[in-house]
């Protein structure tokens, strides 16, 4: 191995030619999801060595759908070893553990908890099935604040403790991991404020999964300018979200390949949804954002959150608004 600080050019060509033979094989795929716009929006689903940035209000469901995704991940990537590694820095363990129990048994937070009327057995055998099952994935969580440099340590710890050598070459277990979410990074003592952390945990983001067969999912807020009331009215441009609305949008867009802002324009009483004016029914409808997609494609899809069972499922292009033509007098 060189002692240099470069390579020649051919390793990268070389390193192309067979990562692309590898899809062209199967050998090599990215991690699908349930969503089929996702998939298609992105390279058949996430790539490896990858960061999605996932951003919304609160209350918009960026837990959801991150839970989701990995939750998912194993029935749909089967023929894909990998580990899961999730800094929960906002919801307590067992919340999300309960959460995970409602997408399961079809029942709400509130229900599961015996709120108003007392759960059945039934549904806490379904439970506990469901929780020997996922239990014995390779899912491991942390849930104590950490610094951008306390992550950096326990993820290199994490893929360093799941490799295994072959040979002289050490192999690693791909891994995909979560940060719920990046504003809540503990600040170092050296950092002068937020943004300071998020560049220096872009940064560090990015060093990482050059390092090691990683998939970065991270969710971030977006910034209170999207509640203005000129941005709410029917029908406007304002109502779309733009990169620039991702908190810290400077400090982490450039680390990220795909970057995705969720919105729930009916929880705002948007009712005509941007100069599309696309029709919207209820609260219940998301509308994502593809503001970046290195190696796929940009654009708008729609979703529905069923929070009463904490699922996200895709929905069809709703109709748009007819506009009125004013003929001239």
């Amino acid at each position: 191995m060189s002692n240099f600080p470069w390579k020649k050019q051919k390793e990268a060509y070389k390193d192309a030619l067979n990562y692309i033979k590898g899809r062209q094989q199967g050998t090599i795929t990215s991690m699908r999801t349930s969503w089929e716009k996702f998939n298609d929006a992105t390279i058949d689903g996430l790539e490896w060595q990858s960061t999605t940035i996932i951003a919304g209000r609160p209350g918009t469901g960026k837990s959801l759908i991150k839970d989701q995704l990995v939750r998912e991940f194993f029935p749909l990537n089967q023929n894909t070893n990998f580990g899961v590694l999730n800094f929960e820095l906002e919801m307590v363990g067992q919340v999300s553990a309960i959460r995970d129990f409602s997408a399961v048994a079809d029942k709400t937070y509130k229900q599961l908890c015996s709120a108003g009327e007392i759960i059945s057995d039934d549904i806490i055998k379904l439970c506990h099935e469901h929780a020997k099952i996922v239990t014995k994935l390779p899912i491991d969580v942390v849930d104590t604040p950490c610094t951008v440099n306390e992550i950096v340590e326990i993820v290199t710890m994490w893929f360093e403790a799941n490799a295994k050598m072959n040979g002289q070459v050490k192999i690693y277990r791909p891994g995909i991991v979560t940060l719920d979410h990046s504003i809540l990074v503990t600040k170092a003592p050296f950092e002068k404020d937020v943004n300071d952390m998020l560049y220096n945990l872009g940064a560090a983001i990015t060093k990482l999964k050059k390092k090691y067969p990683i998939i970065w999912i991270i969710l971030s807020q977006l910034n209170r300018d999207v509640e203005k009331p000129e941005r709410n009215e029917d029908g406007k441009y304002g109502n779309y979200i733009n990169d620039m609305d991702v908190f810290g949008a400077d400090a982490l867009l450039q680390h990220a390949d795909t970057v995705v802002g969720f919105n729930r324009p009916g929880k705002r009483g948007i009712r005509f949804y941007g100069t599309d004016q696309y029709i919207i029914e209820n609260e219940n409808v998301l509308v994502a954002h593809f503001l970046k997609a290195r190696n796929g494609d940009v654009r708008m899809s729609f979703f529905r959150a069923e929070f009463h069972k904490m699922s996200i499922t895709e929905m069809a292009t709703p109709a748009q608004r007819q506009k009125k033509n004013f003929s001239k007098p």
